[in-house]
């Protein structure tokens, strides 16, 4: 951990001094088949940075290998974050000359239907299986039933309640992931370097998910260990954009003196954006997202967003593709957790992080 925390420091310092000197996916069960393309090329500096290190803690690498079948199951295609690890995956398979068929649930709270995906995933003839569970107890006897019939599991994002999957006798053989505690801690220190003192609230996504609480821990942390800060309120907004905006908007009726709202994902921060527009409050309220997704990335250019706490979906993609390919090699899983990076984004380097996946 420590060693993660160290580098995701000196990443975030590269690129600010980077920075200063200088789409809603559609929700789909169907699997997608990737082998036929070439992986798509990334120009830009940080990322390969970021893919290098990350690479670097996955040797060794496999073997390109045409003999194998993996299935990929999303949280779901609805948010353009998901669509990128989408292609990570995609790319990924193509580069090891394997087939992925990449599914997800149609929605982000769709708990059930995920778990039926991952049921009909496991009776069918997939080597191995990477999962991305909604909540740390949905997925538990998905898991067992792949533990059961011998396919080996590896967790992308989130991953399963080690308790309970212990009980139920199922078993996650690697984890890649980032530190999701740490992305809530970086938002709320943003906000609270620009406001200073005053008022502040936080939008959480889904209640129980992992990486909603484990966001909305970091950021609350960070907000209630500061003397000048005051948190006024933690409401749900179960990732949903309109939700945000109308949690957002009566924020600002309770709270007109409010200075800043940190958002577990970039969908509510931009549905909180929107809604203090509309009431002529923005310049006074300083919000902070996580993804970094393409509209997020557009709304900082245009000083609207103020931030979004970036980590790459594509390398959640990859990597978990890669782990997979491990497992079934035989090799040694050498990490309890594989942490891809983290880094601040703003409009001051917002330009520098052009062509981020």
């Amino acid at each position: 951990m420590r060693k993660f925390l160290a580098f995701a420091l000196v990443f975030v310092l590269l690129i600010g001094i980077a920075g200063c000197s200088g789409k809603g996916g559609t929700a789909n069960n169907n699997p997608q088949t990737a082998n036929t393309q070439p992986p798509a090329t990334v120009n830009n500096k940080a990322f390969k940075e970021a893919e290098a290190e990350l690479l670097k803690s996955l040797q060794p690498l496999p073997k390109a290998s045409q003999k194998y079948k993996i299935a990929a199951l999303l949280i779901t295609l609805a948010n353009p974050f998901w669509v990128t690890v989408k292609e990570g995956y995609e790319d990924a398979a193509r580069e090891y000359g394997v087939t992925v068929d990449v599914m997800s649930a149609p929605k982000e709270d769709d708990v059930n239907s995920q778990l039926e995906t991952l049921k009909t995933i496991v009776s069918k003839d997939y080597n191995a299986i990477a999962i991305s569970a909604i909540t740390p107890f949905n997925l538990v006897p998905g898991v067992a039933a792949a533990t059961k019939k011998g396919i080996p599991v590896v967790a992308v994002g989130t991953s399963v309640d080690q308790e309970a999957a212990t009980r139920a006798g199922a078993r996650v053989q690697a984890f890649i992931t980032s530190n999701f505690e740490d992305q809530g801690k970086l938002g709320a220190e943003y906000i609270i370097k620009k406001i200073g003192a005053g008022k502040v609230a936080i939008i959480e996504g889904l209640p129980g998910a992992a990486q909603s609480e484990a966001r909305k821990t970091g950021a609350k942390k960070a907000f209630e260990g500061n003397k000048d800060i005051t948190l006024v309120a933690i409401q749900p907004g179960n990732w949903d954009r309109q939700k945000a905006y109308n949690i957002a908007a009566n924020l600002i009726q309770a709270h007109p003196d409010l200075k800043g709202i940190f958002c577990a994902n970039d969908v509510m921060a931009l549905g909180a954006v929107e809604a203090l527009k509309a009431a002529g409050k923005k310049d006074q309220v300083t919000v902070v997202g996580v993804d970094f997704i393409d509209d997020a990335r557009k709304s900082i250019a245009k000083g609207e967003l103020d931030a979004s706490v970036a980590m790459s979906p594509y390398l959640f993609g990859k990597g978990g593709l890669i782990l997979a390919l491990k497992v079934l090699e035989g090799h040694e899983i050498k990490q309890e957790i594989y942490w891809t990076p983290l880094a601040i984004v703003d409009r001051e380097n917002v330009n520098s992080f052009e062509g981020w996946k």
